[in-house]
């Protein structure tokens, strides 16, 4: 038996390939992406490491090109949710009973076979599923997946050694169970990473998952769940059950043995998830544990002493990189009247530069919105906004889904600070601005905090560090992810732990011990060596 005490230490964050003019990162990036779209694929579900087609199906297409398909993909009944339960709760004994160092190799063999082996595969499939450009997919499906991979080792390390003093006469344990049941993992379209880390996360802390992947990144998704396999993840661990959400949710989520959820994705699917456990409750085994990470509405706020073309670069990249179609995307700004005029210019200036259009053309920084019903969504915000007296669009506002679901970075300026789209989650690449009187910053500040029901991601521009300080504390409710002079976007693992509360989810922190924390039942251990020979105590004589 091996009785070393193993820790893992910071790995440190995955390098990022630039895919530049003539290296030959960007020559293979290329090939593999003329390989992916030149053969269509179909995708089953994999169950108990089995491939299962139901014959019920349905199409991936390309979202730049919705005429081309990708792959044909089968969804799950009834029928196959219960396989992939049954096979989750059989694999769950084995799995959580195996040495956490083992758990840990695997995945980080998940992230080395990404890193040095499928790195071009994972990125493409990323690029022509989900519509993201060569850097949006490498810091999502590749370094972010890797750091999730690597870092997760480190924070279970921390979490394993974290145990309670003992004395002579008595020792003290803490042992770490996975929880009793299975993990239902539902991931979102928008980032490969979390589709990998919604499922890693309780997996390395030895639980087993049934997984629904977002429809819309089932190309990616099912990439990734053959490299799991291919490093050696146990049979049943994971099961990849693509399908309607309604039903397998109900499947899933009145079985006894339901234990938690891992969740990214809207407030409606996630209210009808909680409200669908509540009604559950008395059938659980367990209380479940309920990880969510839901909408954002995300701020950029702006003091008269902030540098405006820093100002224009962050709500550019902010707002529209991967078309805005990020949680933590900036949707809203507030701006001084004194700077309002510059920054206004900067950023017009390169917003007439950025290029919308095909992934494969790496001149485009903007691509595709998801799918027709993103699309449609977006375009009726743009087209309200047209016909309203308390906004006007500055730039962008056209779209087009002829060939695939393009819609131009838009920025509206409103007088409204309540105006719709200040408030609404819209999921696009549309950035609304509202311009205060410089003596107004405390008023603006507490507007900020009052007018979105989200709490998700938010960001101050400022010079003077007094104002930003008093930003930071008068909006410490309005972000779980607080930024000073940058973006609000762009979280990387092991450095700013990811998560928002309010009508953003449960802030449970993914890319921190914080989030493995949840999927443990920690259980205490005491051992007497000299127990008591006398019922009587001192004070009864």
């Amino acid at each position: 038996m091996n009785n070393a005490v193993f820790n893992f230490f910071d790995p440190g964050n995955e390098e990022i390939v630039h895919y530049e003019p003539g290296s030959e990162a960007r020559e293979e990036l290329i090939k593999e992406i003329e390989k992916l779209q030149s053969n269509e694929i179909e995708i089953p579900l994999i169950i108990n490491g089995k491939e299962v087609r139901t014959g019920k199906t349905a199409k991936v297409v390309m979202p730049h090109d919705h005429g081309h398909v990708l792959a044909t993909y089968h969804m799950a009944t009834e029928k196959e949710v219960k396989m992939a339960v049954d096979a989750a709760l059989k694999a769950h004994e084995e799995w959580s009973n195996l040495s956490w160092i083992i758990r840990s190799s695997i995945l980080i063999k998940v992230g080395e076979l990404i890193s040095a082996k499928y790195r071009h595969l994972i990125n493409a499939a990323t690029m022509l599923g989900q519509s993201k450009n060569a850097r949006e997919a490498e810091i999502d499906a590749a370094c972010e997946t890797i750091d999730f991979l690597r870092y997760n080792a480190c924070f279970a390390s921390k979490i394993y050694s974290d145990q309670p003093k003992s004395r002579f006469d008595q020792l003290n344990r803490m042992e770490f169970r996975a929880i009793e049941g299975f993990i239902f993992t539902v991931s979102p379209f928008n980032f490969t990473a979390i589709a990998s880390n919604l499922n890693m996360s309780p997996v390395l802390m030895g639980n087993t998952t049934v997984w629904k992947p977002s429809t819309t990144s089932l190309f990616s998704n099912y990439h990734l769940m053959k490299i799991f396999q291919e490093a050696g993840l146990p049979d049943g661990v994971i099961n990849f059950v693509p399908g309607k959400g309604s039903v397998i949710g109900n499947e899933v989520l009145s079985h006894k043995s339901f234990a938690g959820i891992h969740f990214t994705g809207s407030n409606k699917t996630f209210d009808w998830i909680w409200k669908k456990i509540s009604d559950n409750l008395l059938t659980y085994k367990s209380y479940p544990r309920i990880v969510g990470e839901t909408g954002g509405k995300d701020f950029i706020f702006v003091h008269p002493s902030a540098n405006p073309i820093e100002v224009a670069v962050g709500i550019a990249r902010g707002a529209f990189e991967y078309q805005g179609q990020k949680c933590s995307a900036a949707s809203r700004g507030y701006i001084p009247k004194s700077l309002w005029k510059e920054i206004k210019e900067n950023l017009l200036q390169i917003c007439s530069e950025i290029k919308t259009g095909d992934v494969r053309d790496f001149k485009n920084l903007v691509n595709a919105v998801i799918d027709e019903p993103a699309f449609d969504n977006v375009m009726r915000y743009i087209e309200e906004t047209k016909n309203s007296t308390d906004a006007k669009i500055l730039c962008g506002g056209k779209g087009d889904k002829s060939k695939g679901y393009f819609i131009e970075p838009t920025v509206i300026e409103t007088t409204d600070p309540h105006y719709k789209t200040m408030v609404e989650e819209i999921f696009g690449p549309v950035m609304t601005i509202f311009v205060y009187d410089d003596k107004d910053y405390e008023k603006t500040l507490q507007l900020c905090d009052e007018t979105s029901p989200y709490g998700l991601t938010g960001s101050v521009f400022a010079k003077d560090r007094v104002a930003v300080a008093h930003a930071c504390e008068k909006l410490r409710y309005a972000a779980g992810n607080f930024y000073i002079n940058d973006k609000p976007t762009g979280a990387t693992v092991g450095l700013q732990p990811f998560g928002g509360s309010r009508a953003s989810g449960t802030n449970d922190k993914a890319g921190s011990d914080l989030n493995l924390l949840r999927w443990v039942s920690p259980r205490t251990l005491k051992e007497t060596f000299m127990p008591a020979t006398d019922f009587r105590y001192p004070f009864m004589e």
